[in-house]
């Protein structure tokens, strides 16, 4: 009579830490079929519903459940007190197979955590000419300082991904000028507000549109000074390396936030105010009837006056704009002073 089956609990980190080896394209299927056994047996499968889902034996998901429930005191320490990487690489080790007979690792923990702290340094510290290391130049660099004496590129990057380091990658961000942290807040929510909203308002019977709006400028207006080669038997297809120069160009687009949709986009030699109203003028000419809503930053020429009086015309406001660079400001007492204010009416 087959006994009771070992029972799996797992945290949520660790739950976290399986699904990602189950997505994982470079995991080994080994590693993925074993994790999937523990996600099912933790989601209450027995042995047997188990065996069919993954194919493999009943005894084997046995196994692998007994294994998983005797390292789990040993896993919660590490991932309660060590690194996520040495978490995560303690995780897959539960489930690979047992240690044969042999020498041990190569590199030694020390080494290993030398090799991830030169992948966190600027590649221009150690007066190399790149921007980001790759793996070849982080190889001799940990050679060059002697971390190691021999290793090679793709042991490296083994480390690095266990690590979760990229330090070829980059991704961009921006601080607001806004010193008012109340104020800035407030910004960020009506513009989130904005997006919320958006999927019901194009859905309504008067539809609105709500659209991101910005300019790219300087795009080069290239061409080839002979015609591209089309691909035969046994060739490639052949693309001329000289090319004439037009000058620039700058796109102004726009993003349909619902349908996600760049919609009436201009192309230019020039991103004046009055590019902007014509850009802004033919894409609601696209819909004329539905109502518009355009998210911008803050750039002069999206605040101006020719703007405004557009707005004003367009939308029957009729109301009095003022003289442009100036606005009338009410003081205390009932006086009032005319003020620069940029661009604005």
């Amino acid at each position: 009579m087959p006994g009771r089956a070992a029972k799996v609990v797992i945290s949520e980190r660790q739950q976290e830490v399986l699904q990602k080896i189950v997505r994982s394209r470079k995991a080994s299927q080994r590693l993925i079929q074993r994790a999937k056994i523990i996600l099912l047996a933790f989601e209450g499968w027995d042995n047997q519903q188990i065996a069919s889902e993954v194919d493999l034996g009943r005894d084997q998901v046995g196994i692998w459940r007994r294994r998983w429930k005797e390292n789990f005191d040993r896993l919660v320490v590490i991932e309660c007190s060590e690194t996520g990487a040495s978490f995560q690489r303690a995780t897959k080790e539960i489930l690979s197979d047992a240690p044969r007979s042999g020498s041990g690792g190569k590199f030694t923990a020390e080494q290993i955590a030398g090799i991830l702290a030169v992948a966190c340094e600027p590649p221009e510290n150690s007066g190399r000419p790149i921007t980001h290391w790759t793996y070849a130049e982080l190889t001799d660099e940990v050679k060059k300082r002697g971390l190691v004496d021999s290793i090679s590129p793709s042991q490296v990057g083994h480390y690095l991904r266990e690590a979760e380091l990229k330090p070829h990658k980059s991704r961009y961000w921006l601080t607001t000028k806004e010193k008012d942290p109340e104020l800035f807040r407030q910004q960020v929510k009506e513009i989130c507000d904005c997006y919320r909203q958006a999927p019901e308002l194009y859905r309504q019977t008067e539809r609105t549109h709500t659209v991101c709006v910005d300019e790219m400028t300087g795009i080069q207006a290239l061409e080839r000074i002979a015609r591209t080669v089309p691909m035969q038997p046994g060739r490639v297809e052949r693309i001329e390396f000289e090319y004439q120069r037009h000058g620039t160009q700058t796109l102004i687009g726009n993003f349909h936030v619902v349908t996600g949709r760049m919609i009436s986009p201009t192309v230019g030699e020039t991103r004046t105010e009055e590019d902007f109203v014509e850009h802004i003028r033919g894409t609601v000419e696209t819909n004329p009837q539905a109502s518009w809503i355009f998210v911008a930053d803050n750039l002069n020429t999206h605040c101006s006056a020719k703007l405004v009086e557009f707005v004003n015309a367009t939308c029957d406001l009729d109301q009095p704009l003022g003289k442009k660079r100036k606005q009338r400001r009410s003081a205390i007492n009932g006086n009032s002073s005319e003020v620069p204010d940029g661009s604005q009416p």
